[in-house]
């Protein structure tokens, strides 16, 4: 009788190792064979060694005696302690006692026809042991772990969903069962710990307890987070296209590698320090197939091709590029005789070299003095050239020498490696472009946009455009090759440097590889802006809508709508105090990114930006706040600089705006595109946006930080038809729809509680277990009550319906609570709940993820948010003063013929339905007569003109109208979005109020 197949944990195991073994030429050894006070498999050490080095094995034998083996261990163990794994097996160690060199590993040579060096890889040895017993204190063991010439290289903790457990499973194991004080956890020993399941892979490079940090290495899913299915088990490529022997060397011989970073801080005194962190970096899956494949195209094609790399922001861009470069200079032809390039240049797009990217490139350098940074001017950069340089880095300013000089130097090949390119132009710039687009017959446009070009005003024209156009007016030199990554690509550049395909007869261009916009999000490494996006026409709709709703703080909702309706008229000061004002109550209250939340406003011109700089010191002034705002553009508007108005020289703003005491950065055309401060929270946008300028602007907020759970947006400019189309072709999630209806909430939170599958008192017990601080191990408890309860006993269908609802809460509630003010502090405390119960709640694929489903969260979060809810809503502030209904005596009633006709006339024009004409009469008459008794009015029709009589009235009936905002918010808005319906309400009012005054004379 034929055995079942095996669907536990250790088949899967089996499964796995027995493709290494069979498969990919691995010795499987067994695990009594690892010595786990040296981490080494010590007999294929010695195995490897004898067969690669016998003569230096000799030599130390002949020295050392009978303790060769432990002076070999005991060298090799203190240098991987000194330098990692990684450096060890590709530069070996020396012996001091005799000057000996021992290899530990091999590099696959070049040359398919070096017979010695092709031995020699083929002799390292790649095996795998079952079952690793790594402590000497107890008897834990890991699942799988991979060795090079006894060298453990990799472990394995897997996870097969077949038994309800799934990777995020493995991944607490890591945290919670893994001590990383073990001589094998220590950072470096090894180079990965992979947490796998059949559905998705996880990797973390340095196990911190549960401060371990695990990252996706998935293929993707429809251009989102997992993996695709494939017909068999969906992460079978780790063991199939990773583990081979080719592939990890690839990776430990040009990808893998402990670096060292500058970490800057600030001390107590708030100096900026710097300290030497030490980091172990190992590609993500689409790094290193983008890389990968690069270098194969480029190989098999040469010289003289353009390739476009669309990567969002999240994807770890100046590492891909720096792979790229130091492994373009090494690329050899397929017969391994010749190199296709001679030299690298990477171009960053920054008017100061990037240090950042320089820097990056020069970590990954194996060799001293490959790199050079080009910072003193086009004589260096084409002295670099000429002497063959591998890699250069330079700035987009000297892309033009580049494309002159490496035309001069036909016998030499260049990649030519284009960092984002999305900045402005430079005045300089633009002229040069100018000249360079008579030579380029396709881009009439591009040479319109420049005749009067500005680099100080708005001007879309960047970077991007001008090294597209030195490229088309040079032709496509066959001496060089193009790799331009971009995270948000112009349409015109797609045509330039992507691939055509053919679509619905029409010729169209895709990127060569793409990691998109939509895959950062899901996969956490970006933030979704569109998530929390808002007009302001949807912002006030809101709260007219909740005004008299008693769930919310009416006094707030008739504060802020009344704050909207005097900022309509786009007053620079009103506008100023409603941001702050949000963003005190929303944002700071709240403590929003542990209370260090910081916002971005964008204003339309310059000489705005400036404006909006007085407006906001004068009102942070006046309300004592301890905050202050930074501004940035170029030049000079009206006698004002940027150092003028901030106090510090413009090349401080982004180390200056990392200080706590700086909240608002206000812009004109500047830190739109490649500012990264992961503080940024919320955006206040009054300028028109569009394209590509609108995904940058509003991607400033996206950078993740450990306590940033949301973002906002405030837009007083575009429509959210606009903003969805802008981010239609980088981001495939839909937007927040306008029109949120408030009431929906609550409609949920009773459909949710109608489930009983939670109580109050629960909710209320695990949002005090929070503030409490408690270990987060107490709060399982309470949450796997309630997921017990939703398995057991509601049907599947309810169960979907549950988990929708759960999850259309917890985004809902985000989106309102940075709009509305809630009395209700349980709504704060069920979000929180909710939050952390859908993830106990699985999906319909994924039946349980009752285990370790908390130990990704950060608790201060929510108990900083939790505990500044519900501070606000036991706040009381003064009631507003109610809105004056009594007539004040002296004028007879308008005629209620007239104020009919204001209703009917307006309904006809405009499309108004008001509901309730009695109220819009009253308030017409209301209006009337307060012009008609005020003072100023009876002066003016007494001892002025018509004319200035009119202006009079005007003025004193915006005033008028202004009172009843919060009783007939609809008619006010008709009136002041409609300059004509403005128009014809004033007439019409100082038409009655000369007919009412000439009645009382």
């Amino acid at each position: 009788m034929s055995k079942n197949t095996n669907t536990k944990e250790n088949g899967f195991e089996k499964h796995i190792v027995d493709y290494l073994v069979n498969s990919n030429n691995y010795v499987e050894r067994a695990n009594s064979n690892y010595n786990n006070i040296n981490c080494i498999d010590e007999d294929l050490l010695f195995q490897f060694l004898e067969k690669t080095q016998a003569k230096a094995l000799d030599k130390l034998k002949r020295y050392h005696k009978d303790l060769y083996k432990q002076k070999i261990v005991k060298r090799l163990n203190d240098q991987i302690r000194q330098k990692g794994v990684i450096e060890v097996l590709r530069k070996g160690i020396v012996d001091g006692f005799t000057d000996t060199k021992l290899r530990l590993f091999y590099d696959k040579p070049v040359s398919v026809y070096n017979q010695k060096a092709n031995d020699l890889y083929q002799a390292n040895i790649f095996s795998v042991i079952r079952q690793v017993y790594y402590s000497t204190k107890n008897k834990n063991s890991l699942d799988v772990v991979s060795f090079i010439n006894g060298l453990p290289i990799i472990s394995f903790e897997l996870k097969n969903e077949l038994t309800n457990q799934n990777v995020k499973h493995a991944i607490k194991q890591y945290k919670t069962d893994r001590n990383p004080n073990e001589e094998l956890f220590r950072l470096g020993r090894m180079v990965v710990n992979f947490a796998v399941d059949t559905e998705e892979v996880w990797m973390c490079t340095e196990l911190k307890a549960d401060k371990s940090y695990f990252l996706p290495f998935n293929k993707g899913n429809k251009n989102g987070a997992g993996n695709e299915p494939n017909g068999g088990i969906k992460t079978d490529y780790l063991w199939k296209e990773i583990l081979t022997k080719d592939s990890l060397t690839n990776i430990l011989q040009n990808y893998a590698k402990l670096i060292t970073e500058d970490k800057e801080y600030r001390d107590a005194k708030g100096k900026k320090k710097v300290k030497k962190t030490k980091k172990l970096i190992f590609p993500r899956f689409h790094q290193l197939n983008a890389v990968s494949q690069l270098l194969a195209d480029a190989q098999e094609k040469g010289a003289g091709q353009k390739y476009l790399i669309q990567h969002s922001a999240g994807s770890g861009k100046s590492n891909s590029i720096s792979w790229l470069a130091h492994q373009l200079v090494g690329l050899h032809d397929k017969s391994g005789s010749k190199t296709i390039f001679d030299t690298v240049i990477v171009i960053t797009d920054r008017r100061v070299l990037d240090k950042q990217i320089r820097e990056n490139i020069k970590q990954y350098q194996q060799v001293k003095g490959v790199v050079q940074a080009i910072t003193d001017g086009s004589k260096q950069l084409k002295t670099a050239l000429e002497e063959g340089k591998k890699i250069i880095i330079t700035t987009i300013q000297k892309f033009p020498h580049i494309v002159e000089d490496i035309g001069d130097l036909p016998s030499n090949n260049f990649g030519i490696i284009i960092d984002e390119a999305h900045s402005s132009l430079s005045g300089q710039m633009a002229r040069k472009l100018n000249e360079t687009l008579a030579k380029v017959s396709d881009e009439e446009q591009l040479q319109s946009d420049l005749e009067n070009y500005d680099d100080t005003e708005d001007d879309e024209v960047t970077g991007e455009d001008f090294i597209r156009a030195m490229v088309k007016a040079r032709k496509l030199l066959p001496n060089a090759s193009y790799f331009a990554f971009t995270a948000t690509p112009k349409n015109k550049t797609l045509e330039l440097f992507g691939e055509p395909f053919e679509q619905d007869g029409k010729t169209k261009y895709k990127a060569f590889h793409l990691y998109s916009m939509k895959q950062a999000i899901e996969e956490g490494f970006i933030k979704d802006v569109l998530l929390n996006y808002t007009t302001y026409q949807s912002f006030y709709a809101l709260l007219k809508k909740i005004e008299d709703d008693p769930e919310y703080d009416k006094k707030k909702a008739q504060k802020k709508l009344k704050a909207y309706v005097e900022g309509h008229n786009h007053a620079v000061k009103k506008k100023s105090i409603l941001m702050i004002d949000h963003f005190m109550d929303n944002v700071v209250r709240k403590k929003k990114i542990g209370g260090k939340a910081k916002a971005m406003m964008i204003t339309s011109s310059r000489a705005k930006a400036v404006q909006y700089k007085q407006a906001f010191d004068a009102y942070l002034k006046s309300i004592n706040s301890p905050y202050k705002a930074v501004v940035g553009f170029s030049g000079e508007i009206n006698g004002e600089t940027e150092s003028s108005l901030n106090g510090f020289p413009s090349g401080n703003i982004p180390e200056e705006f990392e200080k706590d005491e700086y909240k608002f950065l206000l812009v004109a055309n500047k830190f739109q595109t490649g500012f990264d401060q992961p503080l940024l929270h919320t955006m206040y946008v009054d300028k028109k946006l569009g394209g590509v300028n609108a995904v940058q602007t509003l991607s400033r907020l996206n950078r993740s930080h450990p306590l940033k759970q949301d973002t906002f947006v405030l837009d007083f400019a575009n429509s959210s038809e606009d903003i969805e189309k802008a981010f239609k072709p980088y981001f495939e999630n839909t937007i927040l729809g306008e029109g949120t209806d408030p009431n929906k909430l609550f409609d949920l939170k009773d459909a949710l509680d109608n489930y009983e599958v939670y109580s109050r008192e629960q909710v209320e017990e695990f949002s005090n277990k929070i503030l409490a601080n408690v270990p987060v191990d107490q709060l399982h408890d309470i949450l796997d009550q309630s997921s017990a309860i939703f398995r057991e006993e509601l049907e599947q269908q309810q169960q979907a319906d549950f988990r929708a609802k759960v999850k259309t809460y917890v985004r809902l509630y985000i989106f309102l609570s940075q709009i509305v003010d809630f009395e209700n502090a349980y709504l704060e405390r069920l979000y929180i709940f909710l939050n952390h119960l859908q993830s106990k709640l699985g999906t319909d694929t994924e039946p349980d993820f009752s285990q370790g489903v908390l130990d990704n969260i950060d608790m201060d979060s929510y108990r900083l948010q939790l505990e500044a809810t519900t501070n606000i809503a036991m706040e009381q502030g003064e009631d507003l003063q109610p809105i004056p209904t009594e007539m004040r005596g002296g004028t007879s009633d308008p005629e209620i013929d007239q104020l009919s006709n204001i209703i009917q006339t307006f309904n006809a024009r405009y499309g108004t339905e008001f509901e309730d004409a009695d109220k819009v009469r009253q308030m017409a008459e209301s209006i009337v007569n307060g012009v008609a008794k005020n003072e100023d009015m009876l002066n003016s029709i007494q001892h002025s003109d018509e004319q200035n009589a009119r202006i009079t009235s005007d003025k004193i009936a915006q005033d008028e109208l202004l009172k009843h905002v919060t009783t007939n918010f609809d008619f006010y808005k008709v009136i002041n979005d409609n300059p004509e319906a403005k128009e014809e309400f004033n007439s019409m009012v100082f038409d009655m109020v000369k007919e009412l005054m000439r009645k009382s004379i």
